[in-house]
């Protein structure tokens, strides 16, 4: 096999693995083993495989390597060696994963129009709306998000926002076999920072904005802003697209070096820029401008939000060479992006909604639209889910108590840390607003229905914080729960 063909079985050596990784590699026995595939996750590890043993937060990948000889693994990469396999030790197995499993995979993605989309809020839709346009257009697409993966031959739920490494260039190799032309992907910090895309090369990276989130893992915005900058570089992008809107989007298009637009909602400052932005029940329209070009955008997605992940997508086709024409009817075509103001409408007299909302940023922008939606009340379902940076707590309830007229402060997945103090910031922040009645009811599904009890004609209730979330985290337990069939329920039987 060479390393720029595709096929559906790998058929590699370890001696082979070896001189790619630039280790010494003894065999335990003289029979060598044939390694047909790699992978990160001791339990879906299958005979054949190479198992990358990663370290982890709390575990090491180290400790289930008798799992993986069980499930036919015959040799491991990872930091240290192991007795029960043939090891091949390198210095960070992370950062070798994503290039040795793109060069056993044969460099998919330099055989696909890779979309990348990267930013504190907006990556889901924009990558929704990338996919939207390149299949209006006539390609084959791909699509690679926190909610789902799909592409010609299926759909199937996403774990994390972008995938490990190994199960990333397996899944680009299947998308090649299946003629994809492009893809849209969700690139997260977190994958930047754990080398999850090493090995992954973009036609276009696009950035949507930056704002406060995820520091309990980058513990700074200077640390946060320079992991997503390391996605536009010569090595990983040929061309990009930058949100200027907000202070790094700008401090980003000043040092990038790689072909780009700008994009703006504010003005003509951008390269692609909108005027004329209408948001209303139905939708939101603009009118996109580039250059001397220029057409009326009518979306079916709802919110001024929208219309800046708009137009990083329409510029990133742009860039990427897609028929514009066919792309936007594509665009405005989309109905809808799961579990972003995605609407529950049983006929009930008020709006219902339930979005992914979950950092201050984002309700600054998504809660004054909800209110121009209605003189009547907002009443808003909230937490925070535990295990994160516990600066955005109080903000969290604050903004949505300054914002709404009754807040009802629940459980979002406290994971390990304490529940009860996890909602007392958030009702904390919501009462020091001085606006909105603020209510605690720890269980979710309760919450829900008391919002729903209390809705009058011609009011809103947001149900936010989670959006496509199938399942809640108790102390490392996940129990099943999806805010979209738990506000449906209270909506129905309120009936």
């Amino acid at each position: 096999m060479t390393s720029n063909s595709i096929d559906a079985q790998l058929n590699w050596s370890l001696a082979a693995i070896s001189g790619f990784l630039g280790v010494d590699y003894e065999p335990f026995r003289a029979d060598t083993p044939v390694v047909t595939g790699i992978c990160q996750d001791s339990r879906q590890v299958r005979p054949g495989d190479v198992y990358a043993a990663l370290p982890g937060v709390e575990h090491h990948g180290g400790e289930f390597v008798a799992e993986a000889a069980a499930r036919g693994a015959v040799a491991v990469v990872s930091d240290h060696p192991t007795e029960i396999l043939p090891t091949l030790v390198v210095e960070n197995p992370r950062k070798a994963l994503g290039p040795l499993a793109a060069w056993m995979h044969g460099q998919p993605s330099s055989m696909l129009d890779m979309y990348g989309v990267t930013g504190t809020n907006g990556k889901t839709s924009t990558a929704f709306m990338v996919e939207a346009g390149l299949r209006a257009a006539g390609k084959r697409a791909g699509l690679v998000s926190g909610v789902c993966v799909r592409g010609p031959k299926g759909s199937q739920r996403a774990r994390r926002t972008t995938p490990e490494a190994s199960e990333l260039q397996t899944t680009l190799a299947a998308f090649v076999r299946d003629q994809v032309d492009g893809v849209a992907m969700e690139v997260s910090s977190h994958g930047l920072a754990q080398h999850r895309i090493d090995g992954t090369y973009f036609r276009v990276a696009a950035f949507t904005n930056l704002s406060r989130d995820h520091l309990d893992f980058h513990h700074t915005m200077a640390e946060y802003f320079e992991t997503k900058a390391t996605l536009f570089t010569d090595e990983r992008c040929a061309a990009a697209v930058i949100g200027i809107d907000d202070a790094y989007g700008r401090t980003l298009a000043a040092r990038v070096t790689v072909p780009h637009l700008t994009v703006s909602s504010c003005g003509g400052a951008a390269d692609v820029f909108a005027s004329a932005i209408d948001t209303g029940r139905t939708g939101t329209a603009f009118t996109v401008h580039h250059e001397e070009w220029s057409r009326r955008i009518r979306l079916r997605l709802l919110g001024s939000h929208q219309v800046d992940n708009a137009l990083t997508a329409i510029a990133s086709l742009r860039l990427g060479g897609v028929d514009m024409a066919t792309a936007l009817d594509g665009i405005e075509e989309l109905d809808a992006v799961p579990g972003r103001l995605e609407r529950v409408d049983l006929g009930q007299n008020y709006l219902a909604f339930v979005d992914y909302v979950h950092n201050p940023s984002a309700q600054s922008r998504l809660f004054p639209y909800l209110r121009s939606l209605t003189a009547g009340r907002l009443i808003v379902v909230v937490g925070a889910t535990g295990g994160r940076d516990s600066g955005k707590r109080k903000p969290l309830g604050h903004i949505a108590g300054a914002f709404a007229d009754v807040v009802i402060v629940t459980d979002e997945g406290p994971f390990h840390d304490d529940a009860a103090g996890l909602r007392n910031d958030v009702a904390l922040g919501s009462r020091e607003a001085k606006h909105a009645e603020t209510v605690i009811i720890p269980d979710r599904s309760e919450a829900i229905a008391v919002a729903v009890s209390r809705a009058r004609s011609g009011d809103i209730v947001l149900v936010a914080g989670r959006g496509h979330d199938h399942t809640m985290n108790y102390g490392g337990v996940e129990i099943p729960f999806d805010d979209r069939d738990a506000l449906g329920r209270a909506v129905s039987e309120r009936a």
